[in-house]
């Protein structure tokens, strides 16, 4: 098994930052992708940006240039962070952070983290 606690979130201003956390624990072995979520009242869970266990990226259109997905290499690469920065009111959503066992056909999730954007 594998525990997610994600943090970090909470309200900021128009075109400022925030820092997203997941630290994952357990069975972290078996993860070679990370992932973070984000769900806002009315839509879909949508993809925000992931990370594999080599270091390969990728991030949804709506975020390119702006949010930045990294691992702690110090601990192992059990944590993984979301840099989030010009923050727009668009981007107001619970984040949750996703952890997935590829060769297990295993997937976790954290319980997510609100962010909310607003002036």
């Amino acid at each position: 098994q594998v525990k997610l606690v994600d943090s970090g979130g909470g309200l900021v201003q128009p075109g400022g930052s925030l820092r997203l956390s997941c630290a994952a624990s357990g069975s972290v072995f078996s993860i070679d992708l990370m992932s973070w979520y984000r769900q806002s009242p009315g839509k879909q869970r949508e993809l925000v940006a992931s990370v594999t266990s080599s270091g390969s990226t990728n991030y949804a259109d709506s975020v390119k240039g702006r949010f930045t997905i990294s691992r702690d290499p110090a601990m192992n690469k059990n944590t993984v962070y979301l840099q989030m920065n010009s923050l727009k009111p668009e981007d107001t959503a619970v984040y949750y952070c996703k952890g997935t066992a590829t060769r297990f056909d295993m997937e976790y999730w954290g319980k997510g983290t609100l962010v909310t954007v607003s002036s």
